[in-house]
């Protein structure tokens, strides 16, 4: 995390003028820098899921699109400007409903469904920050997939409309994705090079 002298707190205006190529996240109006390339079993994760999701859609005739990271998300409450947000994220997997919310820049509000994947060299944010950032922006559906540990936690958005303690798998079970009627996704069916 940085900041400047005066404790800045930066804003979705502010993230559109640094370089092309800085991959940086801002929460709470914090800058943080996103790690060095991901791991190959990370990218391995995140193709093999968003095609899953992806071919449900086509093959469903659905509205909902997918996109890998990078791919900036606004989250921003109905009332709030998207300028003046003070966080935006770039999750590794967004499943983007509501078509109103993309532009041509990425997603402004939530996505109907973020998929994360743990780095090594910053578990906790996944974990910690971005878990109470996607409950507070209503973001139905959360994953965390951590291939170190080979577990899945499942958040979703429970009748208080916030999340309920989550649902725990391995990387040999079938995971119904809840913002579907029918879709469940078998991680031991993936095509994923697990090699230590």
């Amino acid at each position: 995390m940085s900041t400047t002298a005066e404790d800045k707190l930066y804003t979705y205006s502010d993230y559109i003028t640094f370089p092309e190529g800085k991959r940086i996240e801002i929460i709470d109006g914090y800058i943080y820098n996103m790690a060095t390339a991901p791991t190959r079993i990370h990218q391995e994760i995140i193709m093999e899921l968003s095609a899953e999701i992806r071919n449900y859609i086509k093959h469903n005739n659905g509205n909902c699109k997918v996109y890998p990271a990078p791919f900036d998300v606004i989250l921003k409450n109905e009332d709030e400007e998207a300028s003046n947000n003070k966080n935006v994220v770039q999750p590794d997997i967004s499943v983007i409903c509501d078509k109103n919310k993309l532009t041509d820049r990425g997603c402004t509000g939530s996505p109907d469904m973020i998929i994360e994947v743990v780095s090594p060299f910053n578990p906790n944010s996944d974990y910690i920050r971005k878990l109470n950032l996607y409950d507070h922006y209503k973001i139905r559906e959360y994953w965390i997939v951590n291939p170190m540990k080979k577990t899945i936690l499942v958040y979703k958005l429970d009748e208080n409309n916030q999340y309920a303690a989550p649902e725990s798998y391995t990387f040999k079970d079938k995971i119904n994705v809840s913002i579907y009627d029918n879709l469940e996704i078998d991680f031991n069916k993936l095509d994923l090079d697990q090699r230590k």
